[in-house]
């Protein structure tokens, strides 16, 4: 699976928890209720998680892109940058 494919899971699934956690919310407190919403909000954060994950692997993938384009040795010591005075 591609990782867009991935993102566009994990944010099906934060839009499907939601969802469950704005339907326990608007239910009479209770304890059923009160387990629906945090059942939601454990699965929201999962997938926010998964998320996450996939938006530093695109950031990492960039950066090893533009180390390529410039050569490794300039992005990690900073080398042919201006310093400030």
């Amino acid at each position: 699976m591609t990782a867009s494919k991935q993102l566009d899971l994990a944010a099906r699934k934060m839009d499907e928890a939601m969802a469950r956690i704005n339907e326990a919310r608007a239910q009479p407190f209770s304890e059923q209720s009160q387990r629906e919403w945090l059942e939601g909000l454990t699965d929201f954060c999962f997938a926010l998680s998964d998320a996450q994950e996939f938006n530093n692997e695109s950031v990492h993938e960039k950066l090893h892109e533009i180390a390529g384009g410039v050569g490794a040795e300039r992005v990690l010591l900073g080398k042919g940058r201006s310093r400030p005075r």
